[in-house]
């Protein structure tokens, strides 16, 4: 697999629109630190990481988020924006606003992996990974 990001975000996705309240993703670092940005966010419920003991990475598994009323998911759209064959990168000035900012773009930079706003409040720039509304 090349792009392991692209496949947990269509993981989640495909999870979503199947109404499915946990998912199982296999686990990396850079997907733990996506992770804990949705749970910070509201995006998703709840995350547990389960190490795995042959040495491996394990899994995460993730509760998804929907509304109590009208069971809608917390999580409208996920977008991969950069690639293993283009990766986008954006300077401080140039970082995307989503829906206005009522979504958040999640950049690995060279601070950490967060969202656009705390990358602008850091003055950082860096790859944005993806888009969540």
């Amino acid at each position: 697999m090349t792009d392991s990001i692209a496949d947990y975000l269509t993981r989640l996705r495909n999870a979503i629109k199947a109404n499915h309240r946990v998912v199982d993703v296999p686990s990396s670092n850079l997907k733990k630190e996506i992770t804990k940005i949705l749970m910070e966010k509201g995006y998703i419920l709840n995350y547990k990481f389960e190490e795995a003991t042959n040495g491996t990475q394990g899994n995460i598994k993730i509760a998804l988020k929907y509304h109590p009323q009208t069971k809608q998911p917390a999580i409208r759209n996920l977008r991969r924006v950069s690639s293993p064959g283009l990766r986008i990168y954006k300077g401080v000035q140039k970082m995307p606003k989503v829906l206005n900012g009522l979504g958040i773009a999640i950049v690995s930079t060279s601070k950490g992996v967060m969202t656009d706003k705390e990358a602008k409040a850091q003055n950082v720039g860096g790859e944005v990974l993806c888009y969540v509304y």
